[in-house]
């Protein structure tokens, strides 16, 4: 099972964070946390590293639902989206939530995880458009 919906934009980086955000507004989703991953790692071990965010999405209808049906599924919340520096390209990956029901096998979860996977596929797709 891949555990990432994927997809890679000719567009800059910073244009790319701009348009996920808008794109995850878009479908629902608020940016909870923002985790500049370049940043932290020079500040922290003076490394360099390519540009990497990871936003912390949330649809909060679907967390609710999530936390009715399994509460410690706030283990796996909000749902991360990283977008990365990639030569030339940049990367945009979200974690597939039906990992939520493999990782809990729980049933419960199911039109959960498929309906934020279906949001979060149509704002990836909407990058490329």
């Amino acid at each position: 099972m891949s555990y990432a919906i994927s997809t890679t934009v000719s567009t800059p980086y910073a244009e790319t964070v701009e348009a996920v955000k808008a794109a995850l507004g878009e479908q629902g989703f608020g940016v909870l946390t923002e985790i500049d991953i370049k940043a932290t790692l020079k500040k922290k071990l003076d490394v360099d590293v390519p540009a990497q965010v990871i936003l912390g999405a949330c649809r909060p209808p679907l967390a609710h639902q999530a936390l009715l049906a399994e509460p410690s599924v706030g283990l796996l919340l909000p749902c991360n989206v990283v977008v990365r520096e990639s030569g030339e390209s940049t990367v945009v990956e979200a974690v597939d939530p039906e990992t939520m029901v493999a990782m809990t096998k729980n049933d419960g979860l199911k039109s959960v995880a498929d309906e934020a996977k279906e949001r979060l596929e149509k704002a990836l797709a909407s990058l490329s458009a």
